[in-house]
């Protein structure tokens, strides 16, 4: 198997974290670059940063939030980051990596956040969705801007009534221009 963004790793069963295996930091680093550089070439084309959202499934979820939260160019000016069915890697990291970015350990931005999974992931256990979550919060995104959805008997993928909300949310955040 090839990875898409980094190599994956498997989760530890609950309670045994010393059974984790080592992250992909240079692959996910890397891969938080070539997205900051689709970013640019469209900051390029003219189009503002405050009207680009970064999304994902699964380990785009991943990719997309960290862009997000870790990049010195665009942290805390886009308009929203959505993350479908995955989670956070390098989260014992992630107040490090930031420092060393330059940007503020706490997220002190408008930036709009919204995540989802199915109550039957079986690839993306709740405690490790939880856990992303529980990451975010604990990086200062406020209830106001983190909007949360779990999908009753959905699993691995994606369904009209997530993409409706997500349609919804991303309509609110980022408004047509008239």
């Amino acid at each position: 198997m090839s990875p898409a963004w980094y190599l994956p790793t498997s989760f530890p069963p609950p309670g045994r974290p010393e059974l984790a295996d080592p992250e992909d930091e240079p692959g996910i680093l890397a891969s938080i670059s070539s997205l900051t550089s689709l970013i640019d070439s469209q900051i390029a084309l003219g189009i503002p940063a405050s009207r680009i959202v970064l999304g994902g499934f699964s380990q785009g979820h991943a990719i997309g939030l960290l862009t997000g939260l870790l990049s010195p160019s665009y942290a805390g000016k886009l308009a929203g980051l959505v993350g479908l069915s995955g989670y956070m890697p390098l989260a014992d990291r992630l107040e490090t990596l930031r420092s060393e970015a330059g940007l503020d350990t706490i997220v002190r931005d408008d930036v709009e956040f919204f995540v989802a999974r199915g109550t039957r992931d079986m690839l993306i256990p709740k405690r490790i969705f939880t856990g992303c979550v529980d990451v975010l919060k604990g990086l200062g995104v406020g209830e106001g801007r983190l909007t949360v959805k779990e999908y009753e008997g959905m699993g691995h993928v994606m369904r009209g009534d997530e993409l409706r909300d997500l349609g919804a949310w991303l309509e609110r955040v980022v408004p047509r221009i008239e």
